[in-house]
């Protein structure tokens, strides 16, 4: 992998990833379209480590509290029913799923996964999954002439149940195309979550599943065709350009709605299908590479 690759694909990785249209899916998608080989799985997870280390910093507060309460409840220190130490659990819980998945599948994550037609499908269904949730949400917000505003809940609110949910939504991100963050969005949205709080709870969720991905890959790094240097300086870029995303992201939802994201999801998906059943692009562009 030549430095330019790496600063492109650490570029697109922090641009994609806390957007819910599937980081590692434009990570594959983006070596296949300029010819280049396929980075890998380890190189997805690694490089993700920096977009989680940009969460690490902007939710600083949120996680200092949590941890605090969490580890304080374990000696007595903070009553358990504490809503901060709640969440320390809540995030282990809803982590249980996709480390299961994530060692048990590990050998279809690195090979039939990355299909560029299974992505296609991924991208479209989970566009529509999202679109749908999304009008649910803005349906209770504004109410209608014969419905009632509706009030959405918020993290306070968040039990074992919901957190095993929103864990299980994460563990589809194990599929390229699916995304970490619009799965689990979607999922609390159709929980009755408001969009604020489930993308809080989405990016809180993913810091143990990412960090935890990105060093078990450690080892497979520098293999092949991607050495340390390029996968190191495409982790930094991820961090730069990632901070940068969720801050404006977080602003975003406040305002906004995800249907941007969902025809984005759709025509991407579309686009790859005819141009992979046209014969214009392999579904498996880039495989060869070692």
């Amino acid at each position: 992998m030549s430095w330019l690759e790496s600063f492109i694909l650490g570029l697109v990785q922090g641009l994609t990833e806390f957007l819910p249209i599937s980081s590692s899916a434009h990570l594959r998608l983006t070596a296949a379209f300029a010819g280049w080989h396929d980075p890998g799985a380890a190189f997805t997870a690694i490089t993700q480590i920096g977009t989680e280390t940009a969460v690490l910093i902007y939710f600083r507060k949120d996680i200092g509290r949590i941890l605090h309460a969490w580890f304080g409840s374990l000696v007595g220190k903070v009553p358990r029913s504490d809503h901060d130490a709640q969440m320390g659990w809540l995030v282990i819980v809803g982590s249980i799923p996709i480390g299961v998945l994530g060692v048990t599948l590990k050998d279809q994550i690195e090979g039939p996964f990355r299909d560029l037609r299974l992505i296609a499908t991924t991208l479209i269904v989970m566009g529509v999954v999202l679109g749908f949730a999304d009008r649910l949400a803005a349906r209770d917000e504004v109410g209608g002439k014969h419905r009632a505003v509706r009030e959405r809940k918020d993290l306070k609110q968040l039990n074992i149940k919901d957190g095993l949910v929103y864990g299980l939504c994460q563990a589809m991100a194990l599929i390229p195309g699916v995304s970490r963050s619009g799965a689990t969005i979607s999922g609390g949205l159709l929980m009755g979550y408001s969009r604020e709080a489930a993308a809080r709870y989405s990016f809180l969720l993913a810091i143990p599943a990412v960090l935890a991905s990105g060093a078990y890959e450690l080892k497979d790094a520098g293999e092949g065709h991607v050495s340390w240097g390029p996968t190191i300086f495409a982790t930094i870029i991820a961090f730069v350009v990632g901070y940068a995303v969720i801050a404006w992201f977080m602003k975003f939802i406040t305002t906004k709605s995800f249907m941007p994201f969902v025809y984005y999801r759709i025509l991407l998906g579309i686009v790859l299908f005819i141009l992979v059943g046209a014969g214009e692009l392999s579904p498996h562009a880039g495989e060869s590479a070692d």
